[in-house]
């Protein structure tokens, strides 16, 4: 009996995994429940049985990214360094470009699944609440001084440009900009430009080991092409 049980769930999760790869490659809009079965070797009708509809695909693509999002963020609280928030930074970027196809087509989903307009509206909050955190951080330890009437704007402004930096690098290089082999580059300097939104509020050290470790990594992955 065990084995119907098991048999559902584990197409349902292939469905998602293959979902993912073509909307991340093609962007959403343009890929079908048709193509989507053809690529997995099923029946349109096997498709339906798990997902009748094709939101119910993103939204179950969107549910696993919020889980995920939800567990990276506390990490937020923990932050004390520019190291610290270097890494943190960049796993965002890197959970973002997992699910990239959010971003890429963000104002086109949103304007079509009612579910994502609010859940993303509560998703931009949390990312808000969780800069805050890692500007606190960074106040305490002494590695910058901000007063809270400049946190308020600074915090929205890592925010968009999180959210938005995936839109940024597709404009400047439709062809290439969200191939996985660009990944690495990509996220290291989403990473480093929201970072560099502080430079101002930096001490001379924290700012001189930014510029170090943005270096470092985009280096490596130079060296690594």
């Amino acid at each position: 009996m065990s084995l119907p049980k098991k048999k559902p769930r584990r197409t349902a999760e292939r469905i998602l995994e293959v979902t993912l790869a073509l909307f991340n490659r093609f962007g959403e809009p343009n890929v079908s429940t048709t193509l989507i079965s053809a690529e997995l070797d099923i029946s349109p009708g096997n498709l339906y049985y798990h997902y009748p509809a094709k939101d119910e695909l993103i939204n179950a693509l969107f549910d696993r990214y919020e889980r995920a999002l939800g567990e990276l963020l506390g990490a937020a609280d923990g932050v004390e360094n520019v190291e610290d928030a270097w890494l943190f930074v960049h796993m965002l970027f890197e959970l973002v470009w997992q699910y990239r196809f959010l971003y890429r087509d963000l104002n086109d989903l949103l304007s079509r699944n009612r579910r994502l307009e609010t859940h993303l509206q509560s998703v931009l909050e949390r990312k808000r609440r969780a800069m805050h955190a890692l500007l606190d951080g960074l106040s305490r330890s002494g590695a910058m001084r901000i007063t809270g009437a400049e946190a308020a704007p600074a915090a929205t402004a890592m925010v968009v440009v999180l959210s938005y930096w995936l839109s940024y690098e597709y404009v400047r290089d439709p062809r290439r900009a969200l191939e996985p082999e660009a990944a690495a580059a990509a996220t290291g300097r989403g990473a480093y430009h929201v970072l560099a939104l502080l430079l101002a509020y930096l001490d001379e050290d924290s700012r001189a080991h930014l510029g170090r470790l943005a270096a470092a990594y985009l280096e490596a992955q130079d060296a690594g092409g």
